[in-house]
């Protein structure tokens, strides 16, 4: 998964990291009420969603370049 961001376009990067963001927030809820599986599946979200602001902050800086 870490890889996998590398081929995606600015907009599908910035939708992609909403749908993460608002995934995360739930799984931050079901955990204080206790109703988590897999507590790592909170920790890894969270990192996504850092290399995903990664590459969105490439784009701005010009390292990136809009195809």
């Amino acid at each position: 998964m870490k890889n996998s961001f590398n081929k995606l376009s600015y907009d599908e990067l910035v939708a992609k990291r909403d749908e993460l963001r608002k995934s995360y927030l739930q799984m931050r809820m079901d955990k204080v009420l206790g109703h988590v599986d897999n507590p790592l599946q909170v920790r890894n979200a969270r990192r996504q969603i850092a290399r995903l602001n990664t590459k969105i902050h490439e784009y701005a800086l010009g390292i990136r370049k809009a195809k």
